[in-house]
């Protein structure tokens, strides 16, 4: 069993790392930022003792998928790049909407209760 561990370890970690470290890299890059955005929406959410999305998860989305997007350009994996291509779409819609919003100055009554 430790043995197929191990193999298993060897073949989708080590290898291929040591295939290719510096697109590895970027993809865990990539990978780093997209996560930390939950670190960030965690904190944010705890300072305001409520569910709380501020504006820097949509950025470090928008970061962190565009990096994973040129790794999965990179191997040419179809799959990976339709899927991080259209969270992009996403990502960026929120932020369009926050500032178009923002511009407004125009607070709502879900706002106002945020803060």
């Amino acid at each position: 069993m430790f043995e197929i561990i191990t193999n298993t370890f060897q073949t989708y970690v080590i290898e291929p790392i040591a295939a290719d470290p510096i697109w590895t890299t970027i993809l865990f890059i990539g990978q780093l930022i997209f996560f930390s955005r939950f670190v960030v929406q965690w904190i944010a959410s705890e300072y305001k003792k409520k569910s709380h999305v501020p504006r820097i998860f949509w950025y470090l989305s928008l970061v962190g998928s565009w990096i994973s997007l040129i790794y999965f350009i990179h191997i040419k994996n179809p799959v990976l790049m339709l899927g991080f291509s259209l969270n992009t779409l996403i990502y960026l819609r929120n932020l369009h909407l926050i500032y178009k919003h923002a511009k407004k100055g125009v607070v709502t009554v879900i706002e106002k209760s945020e803060d």
